[in-house]
């Protein structure tokens, strides 16, 4: 296959990644061999059913969060979680792949009973959505309690310009495809060898699926053109 084919064939399949996101499907997004080197299956938050659920933890298998945007968490007066542990395991938290963790407080709405059932957590999922849409008419602290057990990540200011983790890659699809900046990040793992999913497993998953797989530069080329 020829660069302009390549090239060609990496821009469809972003375009395929933001329809998707727009119908509120979901997405598998590699972030890059020398970050994380993981595969994160990635909806709009605001589809999220019980049934999307399921398939997070049992497809996927991960820690299921939602990402946030800056001005959204700012409007909620969400904190980093490091920032606000007055405990020796937050001091030094040195990571391989990055500067600072994008962990923010983790919740459940007030309608929930435990939290952490399938209904319970698309229900704490899309309300997160709904609140995100207009922060500035939420009452954040009488919707939602603390802790809980959807886990909020706080994206980047600048999304893709400052950091290029999950968190803002998830938010940067959101942007191109116009829906609330809410997105539920879940990494993909594997059962047999107790690792991260290849990109290899994880592009074949996706497309047993008609899930778009794409590579986290391409969607940052994406945004770039912008």
């Amino acid at each position: 296959m020829s660069h302009s084919s390549d090239a060609t064939a990496v821009a469809s399949g972003v375009e395929a990644a933001i329809e998707a996101f727009r119908r509120g499907e979901p997405v598998c997004i590699h972030d890059a061999a020398d970050r994380e080197g993981e595969t994160d299956l990635i909806y709009p938050a605001g589809a999220v059913t019980p049934e999307a659920v399921a398939r997070l933890r049992n497809d996927a298998g991960g820690l299921i969060c939602v990402a946030l945007g800056d001005a959204v968490a700012e409007a909620f007066d969400l904190p980093f979680l490091q920032s606000e542990l007055d405990h020796p395991t937050a001091a030094d938290h040195d990571l391989a792949y990055d500067d600072r963790s994008s962990f923010s407080l983790p919740v459940n709405h007030r309608d929930t009973r435990t939290g952490i059932t399938d209904e319970d957590r698309s229900l704490t999922i899309r309300e997160l959505a709904r609140a995100a849409e207009t922060p500035e008419r939420v009452d954040f602290a009488a919707e939602f309690r603390s802790p809980g057990h959807v886990h909020i990540l706080r994206g980047a200011p600048n999304l893709l310009a400052d950091r290029q983790g999950h968190t803002e890659l998830g938010l940067a699809l959101a942007e191109l495809a116009g829906v609330a900046p809410a997105v539920v990040v879940c990494e993909m793992l594997d059962d047999h060898t107790n690792e991260a999913m290849t990109p290899g497993d994880a592009a074949a998953y996706a497309d047993s699926h008609g899930i778009p797989y794409i590579e986290g530069s391409a969607l940052v080329e994406r945004a770039n053109s912008l």
